[in-house]
């Protein structure tokens, strides 16, 4: 029988991408538990962030009598010209959470003149039904380029130019993007633990 894996998550794209790589496992969401806490993410750090996710569903989960893995994830993009911005706040950049579109209008007024430089970091936290914890980092470097190529559903995907696949994300497919993406990155180091 397959381990239950709760992602601290119900992003849809997230989700996609857990599941596609952790075949040997069943991956459910915070809907699928009922969770529908808020969890304010206070932390100034991802790994701060990922780990405020994860020891609350734990909690959670151990009110409830329930014995899953929790996987908890921050995540976002850093120019380094930017002294590290947007960072930990790349959903929320231009103000409101997950306004794609003018969080990528601010970033490239930010980046006016200056080096284009960035990578996107992912970083998960197991935490295991004992309390056990533990930290996985992956990390995808590139470049803000000057106009959205590809696809505009994602994020910055459009507008992150990857050294490794000499195209944007937004242009990849995504078999290619998980194949050098700081997630995809972070969820293999994560598999060696599991």
């Amino acid at each position: 029988m397959k381990r239950t894996i709760v992602l601290a998550s119900n992003n849809q794209h997230k989700l996609k991408e857990f599941q596609r790589i952790l075949t040997d496992y069943t991956i459910i969401t915070l809907h699928d538990i009922e969770f529908d806490r808020e969890i304010e993410e206070t932390g100034e750090t991802f790994e701060e962030n990922a780990l405020i996710k994860a020891k609350a569903i734990h909690d959670y989960l151990t009110e409830k009598g329930l014995d899953y893995i929790v996987v908890a994830e921050d995540s976002g993009l850093c120019v380094d010209a930017l002294n590290g911005e947007p960072g930990i706040y790349s959903a929320r950049y231009a103000g409101g959470h997950g306004d794609d579109q003018k969080n990528r209008e601010k970033l490239q007024k930010e980046l006016e003149g200056k080096k284009r430089d960035a990578y996107f970091v992912c970083t998960i936290m197991v935490y295991y039904p004992n309390g056990e914890h533990k930290t996985f980092v992956g990390k995808t470097f590139g470049k803000i380029t000057e106009c959205e190529l590809g696809r505009k559903d994602f994020g910055y995907d459009c507008i992150f130019y990857s050294n490794d696949l000499k195209k944007t994300f937004g242009e990849a497919t995504e078999e290619e993007k998980n194949s050098v993406s700081h997630r995809g990155r972070a969820i293999q180091e994560m598999m060696k633990d599991l």
